[in-house]
């Protein structure tokens, strides 16, 4: 029975301080993130765009090269940009389907973020040894894709500092409830 008054009485405590918290500026939550749709839009925005690249590197053609004296190593770059991007385009797949992991949206950051790395080296070779308009092509499509990426980066960074919050929010109220 005191166990039963107790827990009303935690319960009413804490609903009076969800009112007083909800209502003082001190304890603002921070800016919201985009609803789930929104997200999920960007995401696939993202692995389509992404996918446009494929059709552009079966094109590219490495192990040609070699004899117009590239080095080898961009054959191993070759295929490492497009194992990438099958990566990026699960990862993004993934992320759509829970955008809250923030594992998940970094991971998907990082994998775009190592794609381009790779084809940026790429694209010079595409150019110096291939064909400068296929290496155009290449170059356009990574550009369409950068507003992709910023607007993940910014949305990573919203989910970070609603995460942070949540996370201050919940260590002061154990915090509250040890002392009390």
């Amino acid at each position: 029975e005191d166990c039963r008054m107790t827990v009303s009485k935690l319960r009413l405590g804490a609903y009076v301080l969800f009112a007083i918290c909800a209502a003082c500026p001190v304890f603002a939550q921070p800016a919201s993130l985009p609803p789930e749709w929104e997200v999920r839009k960007l995401l696939d925005a993202l692995a389509e765009q992404a996918k446009k690249l494929k059709p552009i590197l079966e094109e590219v053609k490495p192990q040609e090269w070699v004899s117009n004296g590239a080095p080898e190593a961009y054959q191993t770059q070759w295929k490492s940009v497009r194992e990438e991007l099958d990566y990026l385009v699960r990862t993004t797949g993934e992320l759509s389907k829970n955008p809250e992991r923030v594992t998940a949206a970094l991971e998907a950051l990082f994998r775009m973020q190592a794609m381009e790395s790779m084809l940026d080296s790429l694209e010079t070779g595409i150019r110096q040894y291939q064909n400068p308009a296929l290496a155009d092509l290449l170059r356009s499509g990574m550009t369409d894709n950068a507003v992709h990426e910023e607007k993940l980066r910014q949305y990573i960074v919203q989910l970070a500092a609603v995460k942070e919050h949540e996370l201050k929010v919940m260590n002061e109220e154990a915090q509250r409830c040890r002392v009390q």
